[in-house]
């Protein structure tokens, strides 16, 4: 990866979701040093947001390690990328493991995460992981810029389709499934200027450990994962060219991470053989970042 004191050239998207294919350079979901051990072999994996960034790494992963795969994405906005993570998947997949599948939908509402998790199940037969992974994020340099429909949408986004999500798959879970959480550094230091943001992300760190509690005794495992700067389209489409720019050198490794650097932490708190004993907790891969929480 690269090393310290990188910069990435200026860009900005203009409009939400970002797109991976519009990105320079493009982030790096793959890593030919990675070895799969067929880890999820036999699972069924769903992972929302899974066209580009974190969650195309994670797709691809899964994938390598076995696993039947279908994520999705947002209609009208991302197609591009959900087609190349599409072609990523069928050359990665086992012999054993279903086509790979993108559905389009709009989470931040219950009947489209219905819909979702019922095209699954009928395709697959079951739901194995669940990762919650759709999310966005917008500047603002003071509260008084989020009004009332903004602060909706982010909550949606990134907080009711966790909700939604786990409430719908969970009824087609059984004993040694898994869901995994994204939240986000912020949720440990804050980030001024991404105040609706943040709160989604603790609230996702809350929802992870209580929902843990809830599900143990059912023998579902629930985790979450806490990148710290990631170079994803949420990047060139939340903040201005300069901070496009210097992204990430604020970390102790002084460089942004790439989403294969993420992804393997979703593959071991997937794995059963790797992660039995865990539950409720969070994982960090930051750059450095040191939470004590």
């Amino acid at each position: 990866m690269a090393s310290g004191g990188q910069e990435f050239p200026p860009q900005k998207q203009e409009t939400q979701p970002g797109k991976e294919h519009a990105m320079n350079p493009t982030p790096q979901a793959t890593n030919e040093e990675y070895k799969p051990a067929n880890k999820l072999q036999g699972r069924v994996a769903l992972v929302t947001g899974g066209d580009s960034g974190i969650g195309r790494a994670v797709c691809h992963c899964f994938a390598l390690e076995g696993a039947t795969v279908a994520f999705t994405y947002v209609k009208g906005h991302e197609e591009r990328d959900a087609k190349d993570t599409l072609g990523m998947l069928m050359k990665a997949k086992h012999a054993d493991a279903k086509d790979p599948m993108a559905i389009p939908a709009d989470l931040g509402y219950d009947e489209n995460c219905i819909r979702v998790v019922e095209e699954v199940v009928k395709n697959y037969g079951r739901i194995d992981i669940l990762v919650n992974n759709a999310a966005e994020q917008h500047e603002a340099n003071s509260i008084e810029e989020i009004d009332e429909s903004r602060l909706e949408r982010v909550f949606r986004t990134n907080i009711f389709s966790y909700f939604f999500m786990a409430r719908h798959a969970l009824k087609h879970m059984k004993e040694g499934s898994s869901i995994i959480n994204t939240t986000s550094v912020n949720a440990y230091k804050g980030h001024a200027k991404l105040l609706d943001y943040t709160s989604t992300k603790g609230a996702i760190v809350a929802f992870t450990r209580a929902l843990a509690l809830q599900l143990v005794n059912k023998g579902v495992r629930v985790n979450g994962v806490a990148p710290g700067p990631i170079w994803t389209p949420l990047i060139p489409a939340s903040f201005t060219e300069e901070e496009t720019v210097n992204f990430g050198k604020q970390v102790p490794m002084q460089r942004a991470g790439q989403p294969i650097e993420v992804a393997p932490s979703y593959v071991f708190l997937a794995c059963n053989v790797d992660s039995s004993y865990i539950t409720g907790q969070v994982l960090h891969p930051n750059g450095g970042t040191i939470v004590n929480a």
